[in-house]
């Protein structure tokens, strides 16, 4: 596998993580109550950072030669 073709898949599984976080944190704040809510967030939130850094390393490292 190419080196350009792994990042698409990799950007692929890091707009998939920020996809996520954005429907558990709209799940926790409108569906959930109490500590299932905390619990889903922070997943949310993990999700959001790891998802953010796999899309600026992605962005950062540049395009493939």
């Amino acid at each position: 596998m190419s080196d350009a073709l792994m990042k698409m898949w990799i950007s692929f599984g890091g707009m998939g993580a920020l996809i996520l976080s954005m429907v558990l944190i709209l799940l926790s704040r409108y569906k959930l109550k109490g500590i299932i809510s905390g619990i889903v967030a922070f997943i949310a939130y993990i999700c959001l950072i790891v998802g953010g850094l796999i899309i600026a390393f992605i962005v950062i490292s540049g395009p493939s030669s």
